[in-house]
């Protein structure tokens, strides 16, 4: 406990206020580790019946996002800023050993699904071994990945074979040279390919677009009957704002307008049902083999039903995407504090989660990192 003491200030990000510890921390250091904006007496610790995992609004966390590498072999506009980003020395990473003993701890508090993300998780080249690792997990029962599809002709099949449950592939075009411009390399073919490859292993493939106005609007039809032959999920995600995409709220494609278009075409659109903790909105055109999805982080946030935490590369918690503090379970671990400790840094970070992010004009004005060293 001392050592957790010693380095707490460490351990947190410098967009981080300081995390309250254990209370059978000494006083003096439990009183310099109070929030500075709060002129309360520190909360007390969970009760052990209690999950680090479950914050003060009641929502208890069950899926962990982590990102595995901030590189990736696309340049996306809206992810990556056009002079790119500083990419971290290895030495900061998380290296194999640490994200497995992490996502076990995770496991082992009641996390029951894990994306791997990125930057593109596939350039991590023990993404089969890690997969294997995580389904190994007692308790763990869903491992996906988020990945940009490019070389997935490639690699899907051992993936599948490490027990890999779902994918999620980023193509915000179904125009070859539109790809091109978006993503400032080739591979579009290759995408298209992974995609079908993917259904044809059994897999229900989730198509993430980003909608932008003048962007790709004009593709949201094309989207749609994209899924007339192809059992798949397409899923339009509002334009987000995050450190140097160049964010605007004339670029936004709301999800309302978005289904109004889809309906000039296809009058029966609709609804479908969605489970507690689902982030898109399910429609579909009757007839076909595949659905269609809307995330909508800014114009109808679903904070209330969140239960993703976020893992970023160098070893922050995240616990809300639109969130600027984070807090380091990398010097944590590297401290050598116990696993219970790392439990009660979790829970401290947990506990410091709001009830809603901050709203889209407010949060273009906030600094986050790029979306690329977050993870998608």
């Amino acid at each position: 406990m001392r050592l957790l003491v010693k380095y707490a200030n460490r351990l947190l990000c410098q967009t981080a206020a300081p995390v309250p510890l254990r209370q059978k921390a000494s006083a003096a250091a439990t009183g310099s580790l109070k929030l500075a904006t709060s002129a309360q007496t520190e909360p007390e610790r969970v009760n052990k019946q209690d999950s680090p995992l479950t914050d003060t609004f009641g929502r208890h966390h069950t899926y962990l996002r982590i990102s595995l590498t901030e590189r990736c072999n696309l340049r996306c506009d809206y992810c990556m800023p056009a002079d790119g980003v500083p990419l971290q020395p290895k030495a900061n990473l998380l290296t194999t050993e640490e994200i497995i003993r992490l996502a076990r701890i995770f496991v082992k508090q009641g996390v029951r699904k894990i994306r791997l993300t990125g930057g593109e998780p596939t350039v991590r080249r023990d993404i089969v071994d890690m997969v294997a690792e995580m389904k190994a997990l007692p308790q763990l029962e869903h491992v996906g990945i988020t990945t940009n599809g490019l070389v997935l002709t490639r690699l899907l099949l051992p993936l599948q074979r490490a027990g890999l449950d779902s994918l999620n592939i980023s193509l915000d075009t179904l125009k070859k040279d539109r790809f091109e411009k978006i993503t400032r390399r080739k591979g579009w073919e290759r995408v298209i390919a992974g995609i079908d490859l993917a259904v044809q292993l059994g897999y229900r493939p989730k198509v993430n677009c980003v909608l932008m106005r003048n962007f790709n609007e004009d593709e949201v039809c094309d989207f749609v009957e994209f899924t007339r032959d192809r059992p798949v999920d397409v899923r339009f995600i509002e334009y987000m704002p995050f450190s140097g995409n160049k964010w605007h709220t004339d670029r936004l494609i709301s999800f309302k307008e978005t289904v109004e278009l889809i309906r000039r075409q296809w009058p029966e659109f609709e609804a479908l049902p969605n489970g507690p903790n689902d982030t898109s909105k399910a429609f579909a055109v009757p007839g076909f083999k595949g659905q269609v999805g809307f995330i909508t982080s800014m114009t109808e946030h679903f904070c209330g039903s969140c239960n993703r935490l976020r893992l970023t590369a160098d070893g922050n918690i995240k616990v809300c995407l639109f969130g600027n503090k984070e807090f380091s379970l990398r010097d944590a671990m590297r401290s050598d504090v116990s696993e219970e400790d790392l439990v009660d840094l979790i829970g401290a970070a947990v506990r410091r989660k709001k009830r809603q992010h901050a709203g889209m004009l407010n949060l273009s004005q906030m600094e986050n990192r790029p979306m690329i060293l977050i993870g998608g």
